[in-house]
């Protein structure tokens, strides 16, 4: 029997314990981007450097290499480059027309709105004159006008086709709207961008992994997630906890409703980085569902709270290898991570924190950067600069630890 071969796009270090895993089960490694001195190269067994949004270069080298499976693991970019190519040589995927629906923001809107599922009122644009013309003319005064809510107040600003809270903003009036579409328009590949209602959150949003099997959601979880709002971008999560403390209804009806999205989508099996968050008006709603693994380390540290490997059978899945039986999560305690960031740019000096409390808490320290490094400010989750993954016997030990961080926790930048 052949070796098999797994092409991963990107090379950031989320991908390491992909590589870990396909090493164990024999595989052969590829990695692609165009930047060769990303940390994953060093771990596969081959580099190519190709765009990951080039998808015609990247089924051709696909193709050349004659792999049989492709992952864009934490790396939302290449997602939909990953679907083509799986469609092009018949290789283990969701549907590319599904996944085209599920990573450009607008037109997974359009769908949730169409099926019934709850949805914000949303427009997008390929051109900030339109959208700028449309929204002075709609005025707050005039109530809004066009699709539901233009000219309302507030909503938030996207790149439709961006991860990583990059480019996204709050907008409260028409003259912070001109900004907030030129950030946009800088993440967005295809240049396009949404404005949408702003749903207030009530308690914490969730940000989570998934996986289904053969069309059939077999594994939900659901979180706690936290931001830094000293933070320039407060929209980039800063930390998490499992479990949730989502109301026990509002994940049953956020679970069916995922289950519902992948049968009509028909994403056989695959894992999902999935977002969702109870709104001001009570409502449950599913604000990203995206076939990838998270980014931020989730699937890891699922499998050390509840026990089940969501890497693995990631892995399977694409080399059409077995997977596992899975179930919903049940978790051995509190579990929490930091995402270690600096709110200043400069020099990186060290990382404080009390020793009672990293002896009872702090299950894995994984910083990436040593003293003397440069760090830059935290303006989205590439800004990154470590993480710590924690444990904790209750869930009110788990938030005050979170919602604290300044206090425990000193990243030293001079």
């Amino acid at each position: 029997m052949s070796q098999k071969k797994l092409m991963l796009l990107g090379g950031i270090r989320y991908l390491l314990p992909v590589i870990e895993v396909a090493h164990k089960m024999g595989a052969y490694v590829i990695t692609a981007d165009y930047l060769p001195d990303n940390i994953a190269h060093k771990y596969s067994d081959e580099y190519v450097n190709v765009s990951i949004i080039d998808r015609e270069a990247v089924l051709k080298v696909a193709q050349e290499k004659q792999i049989d499976g492709i992952l864009s693991f934490g790396v939302d970019p290449g997602v939909v480059t990953a679907a083509y190519v799986a469609d092009k040589m018949g290789l283990a995927f969701p549907p590319l027309e599904s996944v085209e629906i599920l990573q450009n923001k607008d037109k997974f809107r359009d769908f949730l709105l169409a099926n019934g599922f709850n949805c914000p009122w949303h427009k997008g644009y390929a051109s900030k004159e339109e959208a700028m013309r449309e929204w002075r003319s709609g005025g707050v005064e005039s109530g809004g006008v066009g699709s539901g809510g233009v000219g309302k107040f507030p909503v938030i600003v996207k790149p439709v086709d961006s991860a990583g809270s990059k480019g996204c903003r709050r907008v409260d009036s028409f003259d912070e709207l001109s900004d907030a579409i030129d950030s946009a328009i800088s993440e967005s590949h295809n240049g396009r961008f949404i404005i949408e209602q702003f749903l207030e959150r009530v308690g914490h949003s969730s940000d989570t992994d998934c996986f289904s099997i053969d069309d059939e959601l077999v594994y939900c979880s659901f979180d706690c997630q936290y931001f830094d709002a000293k933070a320039n971008n407060p929209y980039t999560p800063s930390g998490y906890s499992w479990p949730s403390d989502m109301s026990a209804d509002a994940q049953r009806e956020l679970r069916g409703e995922l289950a519902r999205l992948v049968k009509l989508l028909h994403m056989g099996t695959s894992i999902y980085n999935v977002e969702t968050r109870v709104a001001s008006d009570g409502k449950p709603y599913i604000m990203e569902f995206t076939p990838r693994g998270g980014g931020n380390r989730l699937s890891e540290i699922l499998g050390m709270a509840a026990g089940q490997d969501l890497i693995s059978n990631c892995v399977r899945a694409a080399l059409r290898l077995p997977v596992v039986p899975m179930t919903d999560p049940v978790y051995d305690g509190y579990w929490a991570e930091v995402i270690v960031h600096s709110n200043k740019g400069g020099k990186y000096a060290g990382l404080q924190m009390p020793p009672d409390f990293k002896a009872a808490h702090v299950v894995q320290e994984d910083m990436w950067v040593k003293p003397g490094d440069m760090v830059e400010e935290f303006t989205g989750a590439n800004k990154t600069i470590g993480t710590l993954v924690l444990r904790f016997d209750t869930h009110a030990e788990a938030e005050r630890a979170l919602d604290t961080v300044d206090e425990w926790l000193k990243v030293e930048v001079s």
